[in-house]
């Protein structure tokens, strides 16, 4: 069977969910009329340390606050794959990247199975994206189709489309809108506009007898970090900026300086997270609707004195992950220590709307942790297996890994052996690396034996980088997966980290 064939038979037993729309009822707390609503927001690279509910005085976000405070927050929330590409992938089917194929980098997404727009928009659910899609691949392997028009096909399910590939012009934010394929522009500030644009998309379907599926997917905090608008980089301004204690004393004035540019585009977003719970009540729809909060992956900001993501620690691969459906969940703060995985919110969120989770998808359904199941997945650890730029899985060994991050502790294993092992309530800027430490013996035999069966399970053989990479025909890639205004290389700074733990 092909996977056109594959995909076709999964897309038909899906439609099926079409017939019975109005299977409700499920909630505790009161009584709805309909499935809930979801509305999934995404800010690039917004990682979860940069939040006041995480103890981050510098961040000026009340009403993220306010939301957190309503909210369930996975609190070892993580991108186990800390790319862009990768995390959507995961994200809109359910699978790892080995999986899905999109394990880094500007990698056409060719799914075999039906996707998230694919199940909600078979259910009933009027299905919406706005903003930076990234999924759509540039099989050039040089950024070719980052701002070309993405046809219907390649869109999965999703119906009302105002979106882009890829830019962080946010200034000067292109997109597409429906089967248009003249490009068109955001006004002012894009996330602004993409906000106002996804709060009238709720208000006319609070109007209708369906509900909707929107992710709005907004580009900041990502760099270029001196693009907010002025009156947000006012707030920072020459502002002393508390930094984490990992960030080397050689680096500290440029990491403030960095951090100045993310806090204002937050600061910025926070704005838009106001319009957006004022559209949910006045629209009356705020009791029915799964409102989802996170991020595609972190950013290091020179914590362990490195930029950007990929990497293993904290600061690149956790990320926020707040959840808010009074109806069924209530209005309290909920802290899950569970950890919560890209391949695991598509699942989660089918959970939630009373939806069944098909086969295909390997991540976990969570939703019983927030609505107190008995039979809710407890803390077994989430798999990591991180991407690399394409030139440095050809140059490095040490390239591809793959690792597990439980509610307390990280442990990496490169491909020349373990490498990384982190107890994070004792060392929480990781600065101590336990590998090979007497004292830690046992519990490295532990994570050892936990990785090989989750690799078992998954029928993952922990190639190096490069086999992958030829394997899937990606050589001519070049450096795709190194953004455009990224520290061109940062590998070669992993050592001296390393050394400097030790």
């Amino acid at each position: 069977m092909d996977n056109a064939t594959n995909r076709r038979q999964f897309l038909g037993a899906a439609a099926g969910l079409a017939a019975a729309p109005a299977l409700l009822g499920q909630a505790p707390l009161g009584k709805a009329t309909r499935r809930p609503n979801v509305l999934l927001i995404i800010a690039d690279e917004w990682r979860a340390q940069a939040t006041k509910y995480n103890g981050d005085a510098n961040v000026r976000t009340p009403v993220l606050d306010r939301l957190a405070a309503q909210s369930a927050s996975f609190d070892t929330a993580v991108s186990g794959c800390p790319v862009c590409c990768p995390f959507r992938a995961s994200l809109m089917t359910g699978q790892y990247p080995l999986t899905n194929g999109v394990f880094i980098n500007d990698v056409e997404l060719k799914p075999t199975a039906a996707t998230m727009g694919e199940l909600f928009s078979t259910a009933g659910y009027k299905t919406g994206f706005i903003g930076k899609w990234h999924i759509y691949g540039s099989p050039d392997g040089k950024y070719g189709r980052r701002l070309s028009y993405i046809p219907p096909e390649k869109r999965f399910g999703f119906d009302y489309w105002k979106a882009c590939e890829c830019t962080h012009e946010y200034n000067k934010s292109l997109y597409y809108e429906g089967n248009d394929q003249t490009p068109k522009y955001w006004p002012g500030y894009d996330a602004f506009a993409q906000t106002d644009d996804a709060c009238a998309f709720m208000e006319r379907q609070a109007k209708t007898s369906d509900p909707f599926c929107m992710v709005l997917s907004l580009g900041p905090p990502h760099f270029p970090l001196p693009t907010a608008p002025v009156e947000f980089r006012d707030l920072y301004k020459n502002r002393e900026i508390a930094l984490r204690d990992n960030v080397p004393a050689d680096k500290r004035v440029e990491s403030a300086q960095m951090h100045r540019g993310y806090y204002a585009h937050m600061a910025a977003l926070d704005t838009c997270f106001d319009r957006i719970l004022k559209t949910l009540d006045k629209a009356g729809i705020a009791e029915d609707t799964i409102l989802v909060f996170t991020s595609d992956h972190g950013d290091m900001m020179l914590s362990q004195g490195l930029t950007t993501k990929l990497y293993p620690w904290d600061e690149s691969i956790r990320v926020p992950f707040l959840v808010r459906y009074p109806r069924k969940m209530g209005s309290k703060a909920q802290h899950i220590q569970t950890p919560l995985n890209s391949p695991d919110i598509l699942p989660t969120l089918l959970g939630l709307a009373g939806l069944p989770v098909p086969g295909h998808i390997e991540g976990q359904n969570l939703s019983g942790l927030m609505t107190g199941q008995p039979d809710a997945p407890g803390d077994t650890g989430t798999l990591l297996n991180l991407a690399v730029p394409i030139t440095e899985a050809r140059r490095h060994g040490i390239a591809e890994y793959r690792g597990l991050r439980t509610a307390r502790h990280t442990y990496v294993r490169s491909i020349q052996g373990p490498w990384l092992l982190y107890d994070n309530q004792v060392d929480p800027y990781q600065m101590h690396n336990l590998n090979g430490k007497t004292e830690a013996k046992a519990l490295q035999s532990q994570f050892d034996r936990q990785l090989d069966a989750e690799l078992k399970r998954r029928k993952d053989d922990f190639l190096p980088a490069a086999r992958y990479v030829e394997r899937a025909g990606l050589g001519h890639y070049g450096e795709v997966n190194v953004p455009i205004g990224h520290h061109p290389s940062p590998w070669g700074d992993w050592d001296s980290t390393l050394t400097a733990q030790k």
